[in-house]
């Protein structure tokens, strides 16, 4: 049983790393979005937080490692590990409230709420980042530039999110059922 949740913890933790570097569309912002959260929000829902918040975070910082975001990378582990935890915990207490696994409304809230807080994650992380690398300090005014910036890239977030939500919402049920039925077996 351990190692058939460490095995999927590696699976997921590639698909994440596969859905963020080899799928994904350049913004005007230096950035990109990609497919990448749908797996962020799936590592939450089918291996729990820990395991899924570990498979999530590895598989996106990942990416950034491999794709030349260094300065990104730990902020990436952090704020994708995070927002996997978020998946896993408020998508199974909705589903206890509903009483059924195969409702999608806990599905759909949870990854919102999950990606609401990535949104968020990086446009605190990315304030601070910008902010000091303008001016080598956390000055009035390179911190309102550091807003002005990050908050350039919140629309391709928003897209990003939408897309993985999405991707999730349909992943989810097909998923689930054949995981359950693995474990059981």
């Amino acid at each position: 049983m351990q190692l058939r949740k460490i095995i999927l913890t590696a699976l997921l933790a590639a698909l994440t790393f596969v859905g963020t570097f080899f799928i994904k569309m350049p913004t005007p912002t230096m950035g990109y979005v990609h497919p990448g959260d749908a797996f962020v929000l799936l590592s939450g829902l089918l291996l729990g937080p820990l395991y899924g918040g570990f498979a999530a975070g590895f598989g996106s910082m990942l990416s950034d490692l491999l794709g030349g975001y260094l300065l990104y990378a730990p902020a990436t582990f952090i704020i994708k590990a995070v927002t996997a935890i978020i998946a896993s915990a408020s998508i199974h207490q909705l589903q206890k409230f509903t009483k059924n696994n195969k409702n999608v409304v806990p599905v759909i809230i949870g990854s919102s709420l999950a990606e609401v807080f990535m949104i968020l994650g990086y446009f605190v992380f990315e304030i601070f980042l910008l902010a000091f690398t303008a001016s080598g300090s956390f000055t009035k005014a390179s911190i309102s530039a550091g807003i002005a910036s990050s908050a350039a890239s919140v629309p391709f977030n928003v897209v990003q999110a939408i897309f993985g939500v999405v991707i999730a919402i349909i992943l989810y049920p097909i998923l689930w059922p054949s995981l359950q039925k693995s474990q059981t077996e």
